[in-house]
């Protein structure tokens, strides 16, 4: 290992700035940075959501697992929005955004793996560091100084300082580069990315991780029903969501590779994507239509109404179909819709479809997570 101390001091010397969220270990190295001279030159700010009701709230989610890669790349995108806020006058290419979430030695014996994930977010690419330790070979704090070290590593090559980090057999590091249009997206330089130069018409909006056969069938249905093309519809910065990293990015239109149209946006809402897209039909799942019309999304009730007249203004309509929301079937007829803009709204009987499979619950069962 190179010299921790010396790494901390280059890191702060940098140019490079970040904001740091652990959750489950690493602690130690927010301690190291910090305690080296020249810190404020680089840690923007740490913050440390150990409790899982904390790390729930944190990521605006219950995540599926509470250590994995896909949580602490989550985790890592949203501390590099934060960075972008917090340091506004840096270009995003000096910014980072940096997370970890462990699972190390404890009192007790743990039933699963003793692991740990490191996950890097920048302006042009993510980048995730996966380890698992041998059980039982080390004690918890040796095992939190390996992390340590590890994070402090990972740290310094984000910061283009040259380290000796490589590959192991129980190291795993993945990079996924963002595409040019997907920085251009970030940075509002474009409104849209899409597979297709066509206007969208129909589109499905959704996180679609994974697509299964639910998203078909409605995909298929709302086609026959409309007579319009169908362009699935992925936002990379949700209102109540964290962003998208770039490899959920890479792998959510992976699953559309040529045989679906397929649009990225930033646009959170639907009155924005209303905006985005005129004179368009719009698919969604009845719960999706109760946090359209959740007056905490608005600054008041009168507010909600008036965005929600955007919807006739730019001529959208929608296609509702019936969803479980906890244990009860949900379909349009269930949901009060305000009469300025209820006959915007089509929705299927549960005898059309109803499908109780989600995406989490493929996640669950599959091990993606």
């Amino acid at each position: 290992m190179l010299d921790q101390q010396h790494l901390i001091q280059k890191i702060h010397a940098s140019g490079y700035r970040f904001v740091l969220v652990s959750s489950g270990g690493g602690s130690d190295a927010v301690s190291d940075l910090l305690r080296v001279p020249g810190a404020s030159n680089s840690v923007l700010e740490s913050y440390i959501p150990y409790a899982r009701e904390s790390l729930d709230y944190y990521l605006l989610k219950k995540p599926d697992k509470y250590c994995s890669e896909d949580t602490t790349l989550s985790m890592a995108a949203k501390a590099f929005s934060a960075a972008k806020k917090i340091d506004s006058k840096s270009h995003p290419g000096k910014l980072l955004g940096i997370a970890i979430t462990a699972s190390l030695a404890t009192s007790y014996s743990k039933k699963g793996d003793h692991k740990f994930f490191i996950a890097i977010q920048t302006h042009k690419y993510s980048k995730s560091y996966s380890y698992k330790f041998e059980k039982g070979a080390l004690t918890r704090a040796q095992e939190e100084t390996l992390l340590t070290q590890h994070i402090i590593i990972a740290i310094a090559g984000a910061c283009e300082v040259e380290t000796n980090e490589v590959e192991t057999q129980t190291l795993r590091i993945t990079t996924v580069e963002a595409k040019k249009n997907w920085v251009k997206l970030v940075d509002n330089k474009i409104d849209f990315d899409a597979s297709t130069s066509r206007i969208p018409e129909l589109i499905f909006p959704g996180s679609f991780n994974p697509l299964h056969s639910g998203h078909h069938e409605m995909s298929k249905l709302a086609q026959d029903k409309t007579g319009l093309g169908l362009v699935y519809e992925i936002c990379v910065q949700n209102a109540d969501k964290p962003p998208l990293s770039y490899h959920e990015i890479q792998r959510t239109l992976l699953q559309f590779d040529g045989k679906h149209d397929w649009v990225l946006t930033k646009a959170g809402k639907f009155t924005d994507k209303a905006a985005l897209f005129p004179n368009s039909v719009f698919i969604i799942g009845a719960d999706t239509l109760t946090r359209i019309l959740d007056e905490k999304f608005y600054l008041s009730r009168q507010d909600m109404l008036t965005q929600l007249d955007l919807f006739n203004s730019h001529n959208i309509n929608f296609l509702v179909f019936g969803r479980k929301i906890k244990s009860k079937f949900i379909g349009l007829a269930s949901v009060k819709i305000p009469d300025h803009v209820k006959d915007r709204f089509v929705g299927f009987d549960e005898e059309i479809f109803r499908d109780d499979i989600s995406s989490s619950d493929i996640r669950q069962k599959s091990g993606m997570t």
